[in-house]
């Protein structure tokens, strides 16, 4: 165990810079964001996310607006566990053949008007899986999809551009 302290005591402290501490202005664009979502709605905007094949790195970056910095409960804008209360549908992955029925399922249970947004390379083309035996590839080859957010995984704040993307489209 000492040596294990000492290691640490003589390396420090090693981590990453912060996320935007390259000139970005986030905190600002994210409040734009936030406003805009809401000026548009003028309510709440009630998200289920729906995992459709993916390896999780779009889910953490979707965890990560839940988190503090970007404040998406404190807008009105949450994520929910049933397609029944949802307003939108976040799909990730390439649409495997085991879960197209249930996309399908949860996309119909979903009331109208419905939003989905494609999150990640996987959720907008396929990603490196494409179309196979055991994959449909893009979620737009099993739902209609009003925006689409590339990246993988895509950032936070990019997610949130996607969203608001979505709304605008439907206004």
């Amino acid at each position: 165990m000492w040596k294990i302290v000492r290691q640490i005591a003589r390396t420090g402290i090693r981590t990453e810079a912060a996320p935007f501490a390259t000139g970005d202005d986030v905190p600002a664009a994210v409040e734009r964001i936030h406003k805009d979502i809401l000026e548009i709605l003028g309510q709440a905007l009630a998200i289920r996310m729906v995992d459709a094949g993916s390896c999780n790195g779009c889910e953490l970056e979707i965890n990560a607006l839940s988190n503090p910095y970007y404040n998406l409960e404190g807008l009105g804008i949450r994520f929910v566990a049933s397609p029944r209360h949802a307003d939108m549908l976040l799909v990730t992955g390439p649409v495997s053949r085991n879960m197209e029925t249930a996309l399908r399922r949860t996309y119909e249970a979903t009331p109208e008007p419905r939003l989905v947004v494609a999150i990640g390379d996987c959720g907008c083309t396929g990603g490196i899986f494409g179309e196979s035996y055991a994959s449909c590839g893009a979620v737009s080859n099993v739902l209609p999809v009003d925006a689409m957010v590339p990246g993988c995984p895509p950032p936070p704040l990019e997610i949130l551009r996607g969203i608001l993307a979505a709304v605008r489209r439907r206004k």
